[in-house]
Formats: C-alpha cells, structure tokens, sequence
C-alpha cells in the first residue's frame, strides 16, 4: 500500500466534502476508513491520519497566505 497515495486520496476528498471533514475532524479514523473503503491496521491508519493532519493544515496556511498576498 501506498500510504503517500492514500493520503493525497483522503485530502482530496475530506477537502472537498464538508460532510466528510467534519468526521474527520470528530472521528479520524473511521472517516478514513470509509473513504477508503477497508478496516486498516491502527498502525497504518495512524499514520494516514497524521499525514491528512500535516497536509491540510498546510494547505490552509497556503491559503491564508494567498489571501493575505491580495490584500497588499
């Protein structure tokens, strides 16, 4: 499995569904889980979970940064 892959899977869609992050948000692993459609090891679930952590988070700051880029 492909962990990197399966991260960039689940930020795509807990980025585009409103729904599905605020699962996310309460419960990381079982919205993980659903997205992917399979009952992973906690090991492996765990590091998706910090992974889609690290990367939205990223994302928002880029996000900020951009916006904050239009207002000067």
């Amino acid at each position: 499995m492909d962990i990197k892959e399966k991260i960039n899977e689940v930020v795509e869609k807990v980025t585009s569904d409103k729904d599905l992050k605020e699962k996310f948000d309460k419960n990381p692993v079982k919205a993980i889980e659903e997205v992917l459609g399979v009952d992973l090891p906690d090991d492996t679930v765990e590091k998706i979970v910090d992974g889609v952590k690290a990367k939205v988070a990223v994302d928002s700051i880029s996000d900020v940064a951009s916006k904050l880029k239009g207002l000067f």
